[in-house]
């Protein structure tokens, strides 16, 4: 209802200034998506719809990021599916809506890239100037036998006949190394926040376990060439 509406579209302003009364420098969350359910082109969609669907996102989320504008605040989106942005093309459109606007960013998370099969390193060097936060989080793809399907298969998370499953950080098919690495040649200071979601797994004990991992693969880029000593005179 609209009402619902207007009144999401307070309280996200409302976070942006209580954001700002802390310190707070970046608010993630999810813009929400009137065309979320055309993301599977079949029955046809009026694409005179999708576009009308970026419309309304623009309309909807320009006047709630005038206030982010205000207090210095940005917000980052977490791409997903069933968000106005969820992989390359749709987050391209979603920066155009809002003609590309500082305040509107992104919350990079792999994991829901990678049954995609998108490639999480080149997003993050296609959109650089908008990775404001950075969720580490893992998913498991098992769509190898052919009988699993990405789509979800109506069943719920865990299930080990879905395509795909979120897990502890360095269990799945993200390849964080080369997240690590692109973030690194972007110039990306910011946090790396693990969001952990595993149906199989304890969360006691992987939560150290994805501490563990985090600060195992992470590393500070070099600033000198690999074969800088062999130029030196000493």
């Amino acid at each position: 209802p609209e009402g619902v509406r207007q009144r999401c579209a307070e309280e996200v302003k409302n976070t942006a200034r209580a954001a700002a009364e802390f310190g707070v420098k970046i608010v993630n969350g999810f813009t929400g998506s009137s065309i979320w359910h055309l993301i599977y082109s079949f029955p046809p969609n009026d694409f005179a719809a999708v576009e009308a669907g970026y419309r309304d996102f623009a309309d909807r989320w320009n006047p709630i990021l005038d206030v982010f504008d205000e207090v210095g605040v940005k917000f980052g989106l977490e791409v997903h599916p069933t968000e106005i942005a969820y992989d390359f093309v749709t987050t391209e459109m979603t920066l155009n809506a809002i003609d590309r606007r500082p305040a509107f960013g992104i919350n990079f998370d792999p994991s829901h890239l990678v049954h995609q099969f998108l490639d999480s390193a080149a997003f993050i060097e296609e959109f650089a100037d908008r990775i404001y936060h950075v969720h580490v989080k893992d998913s498991k793809v098992l769509v190898g036998n052919g009988r699993r399907s990405i789509l979800g298969s109506h069943l719920n998370f865990g299930d080990s006949r879905r395509g795909w499953n979120f897990v502890s950080p360095g269990h799945g098919s993200v390849d964080f190394e080369e997240i690590f690495r692109a973030l690194n040649r972007i110039g990306y200071q910011g946090p790396l926040s693990v969001e952990w979601e595993d149906s199989g797994m304890d969360r006691d004990w992987g939560a150290p376990d994805a501490l563990a991992y985090i600060r195992r693969t992470d590393f500070a880029p070099s600033d000198v060439a690999f074969d800088a000593a062999f130029a030196s005179e000493e």
